[in-house]
Protein backbone atom coordinates (compact mmCIF):
# COMPACT_ATOMS: atom_id res chain seq x y z
CA UNK A 1 0.00 0.00 0.00
CA UNK A 2 1.62 3.23 -1.11
CA UNK A 3 1.00 6.74 0.13
CA UNK A 4 -1.44 7.52 -2.52
CA UNK A 5 -4.24 6.38 -0.39
CA UNK A 6 -3.41 9.55 2.06
CA UNK A 7 -5.63 12.21 0.51
CA UNK A 8 -6.41 14.25 3.25
CA UNK A 9 -9.67 16.96 2.79
CA UNK A 10 -9.94 20.89 3.19
CA UNK A 11 -11.30 19.99 6.88
CA UNK A 12 -8.26 17.32 7.45
CA UNK A 13 -5.62 20.11 6.87
CA UNK A 14 -7.50 22.63 9.04
CA UNK A 15 -7.40 20.17 11.68
CA UNK A 16 -3.62 19.30 11.29
CA UNK A 17 -2.91 23.33 11.55
CA UNK A 18 -4.64 23.99 14.38
CA UNK A 19 -2.62 21.06 16.17
CA UNK A 20 0.37 22.31 14.88
CA UNK A 21 1.16 19.52 12.92
CA UNK A 22 2.64 19.36 8.95
CA UNK A 23 1.15 16.90 6.21
CA UNK A 24 4.19 15.57 6.12
CA UNK A 25 4.72 14.72 9.78
CA UNK A 26 1.53 13.09 9.45
CA UNK A 27 2.70 10.74 6.75
CA UNK A 28 5.78 9.73 8.13
CA UNK A 29 4.13 8.23 10.95
CA UNK A 30 1.75 6.55 8.89
CA UNK A 31 4.90 5.28 7.52
CA UNK A 32 5.93 4.31 10.61
CA UNK A 33 3.03 2.24 11.45
CA UNK A 34 3.26 0.34 7.60
CA UNK A 35 7.00 -0.85 8.67
CA UNK A 36 6.79 -4.02 9.93
CA UNK A 37 8.89 -3.95 13.63
CA UNK A 38 10.69 -1.67 15.55
CA UNK A 39 12.35 -3.85 18.32
CA UNK A 40 15.47 -2.80 19.98
CA UNK A 41 18.29 -5.52 19.57
CA UNK A 42 19.58 -7.09 22.92
CA UNK A 43 23.29 -7.82 23.45
CA UNK A 44 22.76 -8.12 27.16
CA UNK A 45 21.36 -7.08 30.39
CA UNK A 46 23.26 -4.50 32.53
CA UNK A 47 25.06 -5.87 35.71
CA UNK A 48 26.87 -4.77 38.24
CA UNK A 49 30.55 -4.64 36.93
CA UNK A 50 29.03 -4.50 33.43
CA UNK A 51 26.94 -1.54 32.83
CA UNK A 52 25.75 -0.71 36.56
CA UNK A 53 28.09 0.81 38.80
CA UNK A 54 27.85 0.25 42.43
CA UNK A 55 28.97 2.69 45.46
CA UNK A 56 31.24 2.71 47.88
CA UNK A 57 30.79 4.91 51.20
CA UNK A 58 33.89 7.06 50.28
CA UNK A 59 32.18 7.54 47.08
CA UNK A 60 28.95 8.52 48.60
CA UNK A 61 30.63 11.48 50.38
CA UNK A 62 32.54 12.76 47.56
CA UNK A 63 29.63 13.18 45.44
CA UNK A 64 27.45 14.34 48.35
CA UNK A 65 29.83 16.92 48.39
CA UNK A 66 29.94 17.50 44.54
CA UNK A 67 26.14 17.73 44.51
CA UNK A 68 26.64 20.16 47.16
CA UNK A 69 28.78 22.22 45.57
CA UNK A 70 26.65 22.83 42.27
CA UNK A 71 23.17 23.28 44.07
CA UNK A 72 24.43 26.06 46.48
CA UNK A 73 25.38 27.75 42.74
CA UNK A 74 21.83 26.93 41.63
CA UNK A 75 22.79 24.46 39.09
CA UNK A 76 20.02 22.10 40.06
CA UNK A 77 16.44 22.07 38.73
CA UNK A 78 13.84 19.37 39.49
CA UNK A 79 11.38 18.21 36.17
CA UNK A 80 8.19 16.29 37.39
CA UNK A 81 5.76 15.14 34.11
CA UNK A 82 2.57 15.46 36.11
CA UNK A 83 -0.06 15.17 33.90
CA UNK A 84 -1.51 11.52 34.77
CA UNK A 85 -4.87 11.18 35.48
CA UNK A 86 -5.49 9.02 38.70
CA UNK A 87 -8.46 7.32 37.09
CA UNK A 88 -6.27 3.90 36.41
CA UNK A 89 -5.39 4.19 40.61
CA UNK A 90 -9.09 3.80 41.42
CA UNK A 91 -9.78 0.98 38.44
CA UNK A 92 -11.61 -1.38 40.68
CA UNK A 93 -13.39 1.07 42.72
CA UNK A 94 -14.98 2.31 39.47
CA UNK A 95 -15.86 -1.18 38.71
CA UNK A 96 -17.36 -1.95 42.01
CA UNK A 97 -18.99 1.84 41.75
CA UNK A 98 -20.40 0.41 38.22
CA UNK A 99 -21.99 -2.19 39.72
CA UNK A 100 -25.62 -2.68 40.16
CA UNK A 101 -27.26 -3.84 42.40
CA UNK A 102 -23.68 -3.21 44.61
CA UNK A 103 -22.35 -6.58 46.08
CA UNK A 104 -22.85 -6.94 49.97
CA UNK A 105 -19.86 -7.01 52.30
CA UNK A 106 -21.03 -10.69 52.74
CA UNK A 107 -20.50 -11.67 49.43
CA UNK A 108 -16.80 -9.74 49.13
CA UNK A 109 -15.54 -11.57 51.79
CA UNK A 110 -16.99 -15.05 50.51
CA UNK A 111 -14.81 -14.36 47.06
CA UNK A 112 -11.88 -13.22 48.81
CA UNK A 113 -12.31 -16.50 50.84
CA UNK A 114 -12.13 -18.35 47.58
CA UNK A 115 -8.68 -16.19 46.04
CA UNK A 116 -10.56 -13.60 44.09
CA UNK A 117 -7.50 -10.85 44.17
CA UNK A 118 -10.36 -7.91 43.34
CA UNK A 119 -12.47 -9.25 46.06
CA UNK A 120 -9.47 -8.80 48.76
CA UNK A 121 -8.56 -5.66 46.99
CA UNK A 122 -11.49 -4.17 47.61
CA UNK A 123 -12.01 -5.59 51.57
CA UNK A 124 -8.20 -4.15 51.72
CA UNK A 125 -8.94 -0.86 51.26
CA UNK A 126 -12.50 -0.65 53.26
CA UNK A 127 -10.82 -2.17 56.00
CA UNK A 128 -7.62 0.96 55.36
CA UNK A 129 -9.91 3.79 54.29
CA UNK A 130 -10.32 5.49 57.82
CA UNK A 131 -6.36 5.43 58.31
CA UNK A 132 -5.78 7.41 54.05
CA UNK A 133 -4.71 10.83 54.18
CA UNK A 134 -7.72 11.41 51.73
CA UNK A 135 -10.22 10.08 54.45
CA UNK A 136 -10.28 13.49 56.31
CA UNK A 137 -11.34 15.45 53.00
CA UNK A 138 -13.79 12.90 52.45
CA UNK A 139 -15.48 13.07 55.92
CA UNK A 140 -15.79 16.78 55.84
CA UNK A 141 -17.20 16.38 52.65
CA UNK A 142 -19.82 14.26 53.47
CA UNK A 143 -20.53 16.06 56.51
CA UNK A 144 -21.26 19.24 54.52
CA UNK A 145 -23.92 17.44 53.02
CA UNK A 146 -25.40 16.50 56.69
CA UNK A 147 -23.77 12.83 56.53
CA UNK A 148 -21.80 11.01 58.82
CA UNK A 149 -18.90 9.17 56.45
CA UNK A 150 -18.68 6.74 59.32
CA UNK A 151 -22.00 6.12 59.84
CA UNK A 152 -22.04 5.18 55.94
CA UNK A 153 -18.77 2.77 56.47
CA UNK A 154 -20.98 0.58 59.73
CA UNK A 155 -24.25 0.39 57.50
CA UNK A 156 -21.67 -0.44 53.85
CA UNK A 157 -23.25 2.02 51.95
CA UNK A 158 -20.38 1.82 49.45
CA UNK A 159 -22.19 3.30 46.28
CA UNK A 160 -22.85 6.66 48.25
CA UNK A 161 -19.44 6.27 49.75
CA UNK A 162 -17.09 5.75 46.64
CA UNK A 163 -20.07 8.06 45.01
CA UNK A 164 -18.57 10.92 47.12
CA UNK A 165 -14.62 9.97 46.67
CA UNK A 166 -14.92 9.20 43.02
CA UNK A 167 -17.16 11.31 41.04
CA UNK A 168 -18.42 15.31 40.84
CA UNK A 169 -21.01 14.95 43.08
CA UNK A 170 -17.89 14.93 46.19
CA UNK A 171 -14.14 14.96 45.95
CA UNK A 172 -14.00 13.72 42.12
CA UNK A 173 -10.81 12.09 43.05
CA UNK A 174 -11.48 9.92 39.63
CA UNK A 175 -10.80 12.80 37.49
CA UNK A 176 -8.29 14.42 39.10
CA UNK A 177 -4.79 14.09 38.43
CA UNK A 178 -2.17 12.00 41.03
CA UNK A 179 -0.29 15.34 42.26
CA UNK A 180 -3.77 16.43 43.82
CA UNK A 181 -4.41 13.30 45.22
CA UNK A 182 -3.72 13.16 49.31
CA UNK A 183 -0.72 11.29 49.59
CA UNK A 184 0.27 11.26 52.94
CA UNK A 185 -0.82 12.20 56.57
CA UNK A 186 1.22 14.24 58.94
CA UNK A 187 -0.28 16.00 62.35
CA UNK A 188 0.49 19.71 60.71
CA UNK A 189 -1.69 19.19 57.68
CA UNK A 190 -2.12 16.16 55.43
CA UNK A 191 0.00 16.32 51.94
CA UNK A 192 -0.45 15.93 48.01
CA UNK A 193 1.50 14.39 46.12
CA UNK A 194 2.73 18.13 44.50
CA UNK A 195 3.47 19.36 48.21
CA UNK A 196 5.82 15.82 48.82
CA UNK A 197 7.87 16.35 45.76
CA UNK A 198 8.13 20.38 47.00
CA UNK A 199 9.86 19.01 50.37
CA UNK A 200 11.89 16.25 47.92
CA UNK A 201 12.97 19.45 46.10
CA UNK A 202 14.09 21.78 48.84
CA UNK A 203 16.26 18.93 50.10
CA UNK A 204 17.76 18.30 46.63
CA UNK A 205 17.85 21.70 44.72
CA UNK A 206 18.13 24.42 46.80
CA UNK A 207 20.81 26.92 46.62
CA UNK A 208 22.76 29.52 48.68
CA UNK A 209 20.02 32.22 48.07
CA UNK A 210 16.90 29.43 49.14
CA UNK A 211 15.48 29.26 45.88
CA UNK A 212 14.28 25.86 45.02
CA UNK A 213 13.50 25.55 41.26
CA UNK A 214 10.68 22.96 40.19
CA UNK A 215 8.62 22.51 36.83
CA UNK A 216 5.92 20.45 36.34
CA UNK A 217 3.86 19.23 33.08
CA UNK A 218 0.40 19.12 33.29
CA UNK A 219 -2.54 18.63 31.54
CA UNK A 220 -4.36 21.80 30.01
CA UNK A 221 -7.73 20.63 31.81
CA UNK A 222 -5.83 20.50 35.02
CA UNK A 223 -3.48 23.53 35.39
CA UNK A 224 -5.41 25.93 37.12
CA UNK A 225 -5.87 23.24 39.93
CA UNK A 226 -2.48 22.72 40.08
CA UNK A 227 -1.81 26.55 40.68
CA UNK A 228 -4.40 27.11 43.04
CA UNK A 229 -2.89 23.94 45.18
CA UNK A 230 0.41 25.38 44.95
CA UNK A 231 -0.36 29.24 45.98
CA UNK A 232 -2.60 27.87 48.68
CA UNK A 233 0.29 26.10 50.40
CA UNK A 234 3.17 28.42 49.23
CA UNK A 235 3.49 30.88 51.53
CA UNK A 236 3.50 28.32 54.81
CA UNK A 237 6.19 26.28 53.08
CA UNK A 238 8.30 29.13 52.25
CA UNK A 239 8.52 30.14 56.12
CA UNK A 240 8.47 26.43 56.90
CA UNK A 241 11.24 25.72 55.30
CA UNK A 242 13.09 29.54 54.91
CA UNK A 243 13.37 28.82 50.67
CA UNK A 244 12.16 30.49 47.83
CA UNK A 245 9.72 27.69 45.75
CA UNK A 246 9.97 29.00 42.21
CA UNK A 247 7.51 26.70 40.36
CA UNK A 248 6.90 26.51 37.01
CA UNK A 249 4.11 24.56 34.96
CA UNK A 250 3.68 23.83 31.36
CA UNK A 251 1.55 21.57 29.00
CA UNK A 252 2.25 18.92 26.46
CA UNK A 253 2.18 20.63 23.08
CA UNK A 254 -0.84 19.53 20.84
CA UNK A 255 2.18 19.07 17.94
CA UNK A 256 3.34 16.47 19.66
CA UNK A 257 -0.42 14.41 19.08
CA UNK A 258 0.14 11.45 16.96
CA UNK A 259 -2.39 10.15 14.00
CA UNK A 260 -4.01 7.29 15.01
CA UNK A 261 -4.66 4.34 12.23
CA UNK A 262 -7.12 1.62 11.75
CA UNK A 263 -5.84 -2.07 11.45
CA UNK A 264 -5.02 -1.66 7.95
CA UNK A 265 -2.79 1.08 8.74
CA UNK A 266 -5.45 3.65 6.88
CA UNK A 267 -6.09 7.36 9.05
CA UNK A 268 -8.86 5.98 11.61
CA UNK A 269 -11.43 8.42 11.39
CA UNK A 270 -14.05 9.46 14.24
CA UNK A 271 -17.60 9.15 13.85
CA UNK A 272 -18.07 12.85 12.51
CA UNK A 273 -15.02 12.01 9.51
CA UNK A 274 -12.40 14.08 11.99
CA UNK A 275 -8.95 12.18 11.69
CA UNK A 276 -7.86 11.09 15.23
CA UNK A 277 -5.10 12.50 17.16
CA UNK A 278 -3.74 10.89 20.22
CA UNK A 279 -1.08 12.22 22.86
CA UNK A 280 2.56 10.89 21.95
CA UNK A 281 3.20 10.04 25.50
CA UNK A 282 6.09 10.90 27.78
CA UNK A 283 8.43 11.50 24.66
CA UNK A 284 6.52 14.28 23.85
CA UNK A 285 7.72 15.95 26.98
CA UNK A 286 11.14 16.16 25.88
CA UNK A 287 10.89 19.72 23.98
CA UNK A 288 9.15 21.16 28.01
CA UNK A 289 12.48 19.29 29.29
CA UNK A 290 14.54 21.90 26.94
CA UNK A 291 12.22 24.72 26.84
CA UNK A 292 13.01 25.39 30.80
CA UNK A 293 16.54 25.74 29.78
CA UNK A 294 17.91 24.10 33.29
CA UNK A 295 21.63 23.02 33.41
CA UNK A 296 21.56 19.99 35.59
CA UNK A 297 18.37 18.61 35.74
CA UNK A 298 16.26 15.65 38.09
CA UNK A 299 13.38 13.58 36.45
CA UNK A 300 11.25 11.48 38.78
CA UNK A 301 7.52 10.32 38.20
CA UNK A 302 4.96 12.13 39.98
CA UNK A 303 3.84 9.08 42.16
CA UNK A 304 7.04 8.11 43.38
CA UNK A 305 7.11 10.01 46.72
CA UNK A 306 7.76 9.30 50.41
CA UNK A 307 6.79 10.67 53.44
CA UNK A 308 9.57 12.42 55.52
CA UNK A 309 10.14 9.52 57.90
CA UNK A 310 11.59 7.49 54.72
CA UNK A 311 13.16 10.24 53.01
CA UNK A 312 16.19 10.05 54.05
CA UNK A 313 18.12 7.39 51.51
CA UNK A 314 16.06 8.67 48.94
CA UNK A 315 18.05 12.28 49.21
CA UNK A 316 21.58 10.66 50.10
CA UNK A 317 21.15 8.77 46.35
CA UNK A 318 19.82 12.10 44.66
CA UNK A 319 22.42 13.48 45.87
CA UNK A 320 25.12 10.62 45.00
CA UNK A 321 23.29 10.98 41.76
CA UNK A 322 23.74 14.57 40.99
CA UNK A 323 27.00 14.62 42.11
CA UNK A 324 27.84 11.91 39.99
CA UNK A 325 26.73 14.00 37.07
CA UNK A 326 28.69 17.11 37.87
CA UNK A 327 31.85 15.07 38.14
CA UNK A 328 31.33 13.34 34.92
CA UNK A 329 30.18 16.57 33.28
CA UNK A 330 33.19 18.52 34.23
CA UNK A 331 35.65 15.60 32.72
CA UNK A 332 33.64 15.58 29.54
CA UNK A 333 33.46 19.25 29.17
CA UNK A 334 37.42 19.70 29.71
CA UNK A 335 38.56 17.32 26.98
CA UNK A 336 35.76 18.57 24.15
CA UNK A 337 37.21 22.01 25.06
CA UNK A 338 40.65 20.95 24.26
CA UNK A 339 39.62 18.83 21.24
CA UNK A 340 37.43 21.61 19.88
CA UNK A 341 40.55 24.12 20.30
CA UNK A 342 42.35 21.90 17.88
CA UNK A 343 45.32 20.21 20.10
CA UNK A 344 47.46 18.24 18.28
CA UNK A 345 48.74 16.69 21.99
CA UNK A 346 48.55 12.78 21.13
CA UNK A 347 48.10 12.53 25.09
CA UNK A 348 45.12 14.21 25.07
CA UNK A 349 43.84 12.06 22.22
CA UNK A 350 44.92 9.02 24.36
CA UNK A 351 43.48 10.53 27.85
CA UNK A 352 39.96 11.49 26.16
CA UNK A 353 39.76 7.79 24.45
CA UNK A 354 40.76 6.14 27.65
CA UNK A 355 37.89 7.91 30.00
CA UNK A 356 35.45 7.47 27.03
CA UNK A 357 36.22 3.80 27.67
CA UNK A 358 36.57 3.26 31.26
CA UNK A 359 34.13 5.70 32.50
CA UNK A 360 31.77 6.52 29.94
CA UNK A 361 31.66 2.62 28.61
CA UNK A 362 32.09 3.59 24.78
CA UNK A 363 33.80 1.06 22.75
CA UNK A 364 37.51 1.55 21.70
CA UNK A 365 37.24 1.29 17.32
CA UNK A 366 39.75 -1.49 16.69
CA UNK A 367 41.92 0.78 14.69
CA UNK A 368 41.39 3.69 16.53
CA UNK A 369 45.30 3.73 17.69
CA UNK A 370 46.05 4.54 13.74
CA UNK A 371 43.78 6.76 12.53
CA UNK A 372 44.56 10.26 12.04
CA UNK A 373 44.52 13.40 13.99
CA UNK A 374 41.53 14.52 12.63
CA UNK A 375 39.85 11.25 12.24
CA UNK A 376 40.05 10.39 16.50
CA UNK A 377 39.14 14.22 16.97
CA UNK A 378 35.87 13.42 14.86
CA UNK A 379 34.87 10.74 16.64
CA UNK A 380 35.53 11.79 20.30
CA UNK A 381 33.93 15.06 20.00
CA UNK A 382 30.99 12.81 18.13
CA UNK A 383 31.04 10.83 21.32
CA UNK A 384 31.70 13.38 24.19
CA UNK A 385 29.70 16.83 23.02
CA UNK A 386 26.23 15.61 23.93
CA UNK A 387 24.01 15.24 26.52
CA UNK A 388 24.53 13.34 29.34
CA UNK A 389 22.75 11.79 32.07
CA UNK A 390 22.95 9.59 35.35
CA UNK A 391 20.24 6.78 36.25
CA UNK A 392 19.58 5.04 38.96
CA UNK A 393 18.86 0.95 38.91
CA UNK A 394 17.17 -1.03 41.43
CA UNK A 395 17.31 -4.31 41.84
CA UNK A 396 14.82 -6.29 40.07
CA UNK A 397 12.03 -7.46 42.73
CA UNK A 398 9.53 -8.51 39.88
CA UNK A 399 8.29 -4.49 39.79
CA UNK A 400 6.69 -4.39 36.20
CA UNK A 401 8.69 -1.46 33.62
CA UNK A 402 11.79 -1.12 31.89
CA UNK A 403 15.60 -1.92 32.33
CA UNK A 404 19.02 -1.54 31.41
CA UNK A 405 20.58 -2.84 28.39
CA UNK A 406 23.35 -2.80 26.09
CA UNK A 407 21.86 -2.72 23.20
CA UNK A 408 23.37 -3.22 19.61
CA UNK A 409 22.75 -0.38 17.01
CA UNK A 410 23.65 0.70 13.37
CA UNK A 411 27.05 -1.00 12.47
CA UNK A 412 26.89 -3.18 15.84
CA UNK A 413 27.72 -0.11 18.28
CA UNK A 414 26.85 -0.94 21.74
CA UNK A 415 25.20 1.53 23.60
CA UNK A 416 23.65 1.70 27.71
CA UNK A 417 19.63 1.76 26.95
CA UNK A 418 16.86 1.54 29.13
CA UNK A 419 14.50 -0.74 27.48
CA UNK A 420 10.33 -1.31 27.64
CA UNK A 421 9.06 -4.69 27.18
CA UNK A 422 7.07 -2.94 24.29
CA UNK A 423 10.56 -2.36 22.73
CA UNK A 424 11.33 -6.20 22.84
CA UNK A 425 10.50 -8.71 20.16
CA UNK A 426 7.68 -10.70 21.21
CA UNK A 427 8.33 -13.23 18.72
CA UNK A 428 11.77 -13.82 19.44
CA UNK A 429 12.54 -16.54 22.32
CA UNK A 430 16.95 -15.41 22.38
CA UNK A 431 15.43 -11.42 23.00
CA UNK A 432 13.16 -12.69 25.41
CA UNK A 433 15.51 -14.80 27.24
CA UNK A 434 18.19 -11.64 27.01
CA UNK A 435 14.81 -9.54 28.45
CA UNK A 436 14.12 -12.00 31.15
CA UNK A 437 17.35 -12.03 32.88
CA UNK A 438 17.54 -8.73 33.66
CA UNK A 439 18.85 -8.03 37.30
CA UNK A 440 17.79 -4.38 37.65
CA UNK A 441 14.97 -2.60 36.44
CA UNK A 442 14.37 1.54 35.90
CA UNK A 443 12.70 3.19 38.81
CA UNK A 444 12.30 6.31 36.24
CA UNK A 445 15.26 8.46 39.09
CA UNK A 446 17.51 10.25 37.38
CA UNK A 447 19.88 13.46 36.32
CA UNK A 448 20.50 15.22 33.40
CA UNK A 449 23.05 17.44 31.73
CA UNK A 450 21.54 19.44 28.90
CA UNK A 451 24.13 22.07 28.58
CA UNK A 452 27.59 22.35 26.46
CA UNK A 453 30.94 23.46 26.93
CA UNK A 454 30.13 26.54 26.47
CA UNK A 455 26.84 26.70 28.79
CA UNK A 456 25.02 26.49 25.23
CA UNK A 457 22.03 24.31 25.85
CA UNK A 458 21.64 21.30 23.49
CA UNK A 459 19.06 20.95 20.79
CA UNK A 460 17.49 17.62 22.34
CA UNK A 461 16.08 16.71 19.33
CA UNK A 462 19.19 16.14 18.00
CA UNK A 463 19.91 12.84 20.27
CA UNK A 464 16.74 11.06 19.60
CA UNK A 465 16.24 7.31 18.19
CA UNK A 466 13.05 8.08 16.42
CA UNK A 467 12.61 4.29 15.58
CA UNK A 468 12.35 3.71 19.40
CA UNK A 469 8.57 4.01 19.17
CA UNK A 470 5.57 1.78 20.49
CA UNK A 471 2.37 1.14 18.69
CA UNK A 472 -0.26 -0.38 20.98
CA UNK A 473 -3.35 -1.36 19.83
CA UNK A 474 -6.75 0.77 21.65
CA UNK A 475 -10.34 0.94 21.08
CA UNK A 476 -12.57 4.06 20.45
CA UNK A 477 -16.46 4.53 20.17
CA UNK A 478 -16.08 -0.21 20.06
CA UNK A 479 -13.35 -0.18 17.14
CA UNK A 480 -9.89 -0.91 17.03
CA UNK A 481 -6.92 1.43 16.40
CA UNK A 482 -3.14 1.50 16.54
CA UNK A 483 -1.73 4.39 18.36
CA UNK A 484 1.72 5.72 18.51
CA UNK A 485 4.12 6.87 21.14
CA UNK A 486 7.42 9.04 20.35
CA UNK A 487 10.25 7.84 21.41
CA UNK A 488 10.15 7.60 25.25
CA UNK A 489 11.29 10.09 27.31
CA UNK A 490 14.05 7.99 29.23
CA UNK A 491 13.84 5.51 26.41
CA UNK A 492 14.41 6.40 22.85
CA UNK A 493 14.27 10.15 23.58
CA UNK A 494 17.37 10.06 25.21
CA UNK A 495 19.12 6.94 23.38
CA UNK A 496 22.10 9.26 22.26
CA UNK A 497 22.87 10.86 25.33
CA UNK A 498 25.71 9.68 27.30
CA UNK A 499 24.65 7.31 29.90
CA UNK A 500 25.68 5.88 33.28
CA UNK A 501 23.92 3.34 35.36
CA UNK A 502 24.34 3.41 39.05
CA UNK A 503 22.79 0.67 41.28
CA UNK A 504 20.29 2.58 43.43
CA UNK A 505 18.81 0.51 46.53
CA UNK A 506 14.96 -0.49 46.44
CA UNK A 507 13.47 1.70 49.80
CA UNK A 508 13.99 4.72 47.15
CA UNK A 509 11.44 2.89 45.37
CA UNK A 510 7.46 3.33 46.10
CA UNK A 511 5.39 4.05 43.67
CA UNK A 512 1.50 4.72 43.93
CA UNK A 513 -0.58 2.77 41.52
CA UNK A 514 -3.26 1.89 42.94
CA UNK A 515 -5.03 3.45 45.38
CA UNK A 516 -4.11 0.14 47.85
CA UNK A 517 -0.29 1.14 47.45
CA UNK A 518 -1.47 4.04 49.71
CA UNK A 519 -2.06 1.36 52.70
CA UNK A 520 1.59 -0.01 52.55
CA UNK A 521 3.90 1.11 55.46
CA UNK A 522 6.42 3.04 53.43
CA UNK A 523 3.65 5.35 52.68
CA UNK A 524 2.04 6.08 56.58
CA UNK A 525 3.85 8.70 58.29
CA UNK A 526 3.81 7.11 61.22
Amino acid sequence: MGMRDLDFNREDHIQMQSLGISEDQVKAQIQIFRKSSFFARLRRPCILGDGIQQMSSAELEHYMKLHEEAAQEGRFTKFVPASGAASRMFKLLFEIYGQNPAPTIKEFCEKADKGDHKAKDFLCFRDGIPGMALFEDLKSMVDGKGLSVERLLEQNRWQEILEYLLTEQGLNYGSLPKGLLKFHRYPSGNRTALEEHLVEAIDTVRDREGICRIHLTVSPEHEEAFRQCFEKIRSSYEQQFQCLLEVTFSIQKHSTNTIAVDLENRPFRERDGRLLFRPGGHGALLSNLEDIQGDLIYLKNIDNILPDRFRGPTIIWKKVLGGLLVEIQKSVNGYVRQLTEGSKDIGVFEMAMDFAKNRLLIAEPQAFKRWTVEKKRDFLLNRLNRPSRVCGMVRNEGEPGGGPFWVEGKNANLSLQIVESAEVDPQSPEQQAIWGSSTHFNPVDLVCAVRDFRGNPFHLEDYVNPEAVFISRKSKDGRDLKSLELPGLWNGAMAEWITLFVEVPISTFNPVKTINDLLRSEHQSG
